[in-house]
């Protein structure tokens, strides 16, 4: 898979999303504030949501339901309310692609509708984001693949046999530039339950395709472990305030942690090396000051048969190396030599 440019691999540099989400609280000076932020922390893209107060959610059916947490931290009003205030218009999708472009940033967002993939077409996104919810939706699945772009699928409450179907629905639409995230839709998860070998699955039952993680965690330590799995994206939730009023805030990585994401991601991802044992250039050249060589134990005329007591080992490891003692043993000196002097090949007869 590729993202303007970027290769998207296993093992490779890994691409970082920022979700924003609906953390802008449908306030587009706190989202191009966010986008700024976004921009200096050095992610590659930053990733909205597209839906609205009539394709998301069935709120009176949803709020008989559901019971919520309306503390003042984390929501304000009615769940209604909620969802009429922070859905992007049409025109804030165009307001945020171009304030996106001027900031260097790839734009992205979720749609959560046919209508709105069509609009992410108009704003012209470079790839799909296809949320956890919608992966038994194959009518969402089938549309969004035949654009042609990348998908990139979050695996979240899903079941390997849905995965699977999933990625089939993808394929015979005729789409086969395909990312999955490793992904656990709990808002934090507790780490029992994370389970980061899944990516070693995923890459095992989908070799074809780069895996990632979406990361609902707090803090940076898991997204960084998935880096050394081979997490091909990190995606994780962002905000410039975790107290912020809104679902979001509290499970994302503020500026502080996010610019850790991104530069220790690119420490891991460089410290994996391969697969081969290599030695490199700064190590082959510290082998003469760390290493032993062979050296007298006494003083030994010229002439003398040396024997096992009048050698041993020490700094540096210029001369003859201790794997070669066999080669010394029984050998006769050529000249008079003092203790700890280093024996040479040309020292012996």
């Amino acid at each position: 898979m590729n993202i303007n440019g970027h290769k998207i691999a296993n093992f490779g540099e890994p691409y970082i999303i920022a979700e924003i989400g609906a953390n802008h609280n449908g306030d587009m000076e706190l989202a191009m504030k966010m986008i700024d932020e976004a921009a200096k922390c050095g992610v590659h893209a930053v990733k909205f949501q597209s839906w609205t107060d009539q394709s998301l959610i069935s709120l009176e059916e949803y709020e008989k339901n559901q019971k919520y947490d309306d503390s003042p931290k984390k929501h304000f009003g009615s769940l209604k309310e909620m969802v009429t205030k922070y859905y992007l218009r049409k025109e804030q999708h165009f307001l945020l692609k171009e304030y996106c472009d001027l900031k260097g940033i790839v734009f992205c967002s979720t749609p959560f509708s046919e209508d709105e993939v069509d609009l992410l077409e108009e704003v012209d996104v470079p790839f799909y984001k296809v949320a956890s919810m919608d992966i038994n939706n194959y009518r969402l699945l089938s549309y969004i693949a035949r654009k042609g772009k990348p998908v990139i699928l979050s695996t979240g409450m899903a079941t390997l046999s849905e995965i699977e179907t999933a990625v089939r629905i993808i394929e015979r639409a005729g789409n086969t530039s395909i990312a999955l995230l490793h992904c656990v839709s709990i808002y934090p998860p507790e780490t029992k339950d994370i389970h980061l070998n899944n990516i070693k699955l995923l890459q095992q039952v989908f070799p074809n395709y780069p895996i990632g993680f979406s990361d609902h965690t707090i803090g940076i330590t898991v997204p960084l472990a998935s880096v050394a799995l081979g997490a091909a994206i990190i995606e994780k939730h962002f905000t410039i305030d975790k107290n912020l009023p809104g679902w979001d805030h509290e499970v994302s990585a503020d500026p502080i942690e996010m610019k850790e994401i991104v530069s220790q991601s690119v420490i891991v991802h460089e410290a994996l090396g391969n697969v081969h044992r290599t030695v490199s250039e700064a190590e082959e050249n510290k082998k003469n000051k760390f290493r032993r060589s062979i050296v007298l134990t006494r003083d030994m005329s010229d002439g003398e048969i040396i024997v096992d007591k009048d050698i041993t080992f020490k700094r540096p490891g210029t001369h003859i190396s201790p794997d070669k003692e066999v080669y010394v043993i029984g050998r006769t000196l050529k000249r008079s030599m003092k203790k700890d002097d280093l024996l040479d090949w040309s020292d012996l007869i």
